[in-house]
């Protein structure tokens, strides 16, 4: 790895001790793929430790040509574009690396995505912006951004460029600086350090003296209360202030209500159908529970009334629901289920369980939502998905039937750019309906995009 570099205090062309001001735009299915067909461990530590060749980008990288010397950058721009019906799962390391990830899913039959347009609408954006960016920094092999590094040159910016596999002789031409793709594995993926030795295990404790702090944290809890103290609260404080206690399976009684239900507890009565658990000597029971005997509660009962809340809060809000927002209604008017989602130990897996007839869950977005099939727009569009084609439309209004290419390219006349990004972020539904015309539209929007770099 070579020489740390550092901002230099005397730096006036970048800015005064600021150095290189830099935007990066990074192509991820592209670089992706390419490093996959090298080396697969390379590939998932590029999409999995992005902070680690960020480091590498601005600390030990040399500048590109002209800059001035001992230049370091400021990446004032991190963008990464993927297809996120292939990559989702790569989407939590690239946010944590501070990215602004832009979603841009296939278009056509063949896979074919709009990242391409995206990244030389936005390049050509950040080259009129009011902050000078002295270098635009970009993650790709494809040959369709050659005019975009000459449009560059022609502005006075400077290119950085990573080219996983074999990109073309005009491409690599058109690069200030052409970063060498086995110094990018060795030394920004790190394979030229060892792995780092992992720390010590830590003992295991005991379950039986876990188990005994949960109890005394209860016992604590209550002490300190004027009210009866909530058992879903103390179910999502155990874990942190328990050493050793772990949620999957709560020190070996598989989930909190039989780690309770184990506990001596003294004086302290339990109330699981008012999910609470009281001193008798200074609380009053809950109106609702009094004179009831403790467990007296249906579990049956209790999923059939959580089945009825959601079915009610999809009616009232006519639209598909967060599965958050459902856990979130279920722990205000459900507090004794919710204390361990009725044995199930996740509302996930409480989901998974309950007859929800029609009802739909759909897993792939995060957190989970849920749908009727009944609502306006939910039936599956051709080859869409059943859940999100009718949802994206009704969240952006209504869409139309994209128009012919000729039309669309005289729409974007004045001003181009603007028309277009407003195009391209329209929903992709209708798109699905005729695979045929959005391949002929693709090509429509390449080349549009291409003369406004040109033009630009």
């Amino acid at each position: 790895m070579g020489p740390r570099l550092l901002p230099s205090p005397d730096i006036d062309a970048f800015g005064i001790g600021q150095g290189m001001k830099s935007a990066l735009f990074v192509d991820f299915d592209n670089v992706y793929s390419g490093l996959r067909r090298l080396d697969p461990a390379a590939a998932d530590r590029f999409a999995l430790r992005a902070l680690d060749w960020i480091q590498w980008l601005t600390q030990s990288l040399p500048a590109p040509p002209y800059a001035p010397e001992g230049a370091g950058r400021r990446l004032l721009v991190r963008r990464c574009y993927l297809n996120p019906q292939v990559y989702q799962r790569f989407r939590p390391a690239f946010n944590r690396a501070g990215f602004e990830i832009i979603d841009c899913p296939a278009m056509t039959s063949e896979g074919k995505t709009s990242t391409d347009i995206h990244m030389v609408l936005d390049i050509v954006e950040m080259l009129q912006h009011p902050v000078h960016y002295d270098e635009f920094i970009v993650f790709s092999a494809d040959a369709d951004f050659t005019p975009v590094l000459r449009k560059l040159r022609r502005w006075d910016r400077r290119t950085t460029v990573l080219a996983i596999g074999f990109p073309s002789a005009a491409y690599q031409a058109c690069a200030d600086l052409l970063i060498d793709q086995d110094e990018f594995v060795r030394a920004g993926l790190g394979f030229d350090r060892p792995e780092p030795v992992p720390p010590p295990a830590m003992p295991v404790r005991p379950k039986a003296d876990v188990a005994l702090d949960a109890g005394a944290f209860i016992a604590k809890v209550v002490a300190s209360s004027c009210k009866p103290a909530s058992l879903p609260w103390i179910a999502s404080k155990l874990p942190a202030e328990i050493e050793g206690l772990d949620p999957a399976d709560w020190a070996g009684f598989t989930n909190f209500r039989a780690l309770v239900d184990s506990l001596e507890l003294e004086t302290l009565v339990v109330q699981w159908d008012a999910g609470v658990v009281l001193d008798p000597l200074r609380h009053a029971a809950p109106q609702r529970i009094a004179g009831q005997a403790r467990g007296s509660a249906s579990p049956a009962n209790g999923y059939a009334a959580i089945g009825e809340l959601i079915r009610d809060e999809l009616r009232a809000a006519g639209r598909p629901v967060s599965c958050g927002r459902l856990a979130q209604v279920i722990i205000e008017k459900q507090g004794a289920i919710a204390a361990d989602w009725g044995g199930k130990g996740t509302f996930r897996r409480l989901l998974e369980t309950l007859e929800l007839g029609p009802l739909r869950i759909d897993w792939s977005t995060a957190g989970g939502v849920i749908t009727d099939p009944a609502f306006p727009g939910a039936e599956r569009c051709r080859g869409g998905d059943p859940l999100t084609s009718g949802w994206g439309r009704a969240a952006a209004g209504p869409t139309h039937e994209p128009q012919a290419a000729g039309n669309l390219q005289a729409q974007t006349q004045a001003p181009a750019g603007q028309r277009l990004r407003r195009w391209l972020h329209r929903p992709l539904s209708c798109l699905h309906c005729s695979r045929a015309r959005a391949g002929r539209l693709e090509k429509t929007l390449k080349g549009m995009a291409l003369r406004l770099v040109d033009e630009g």
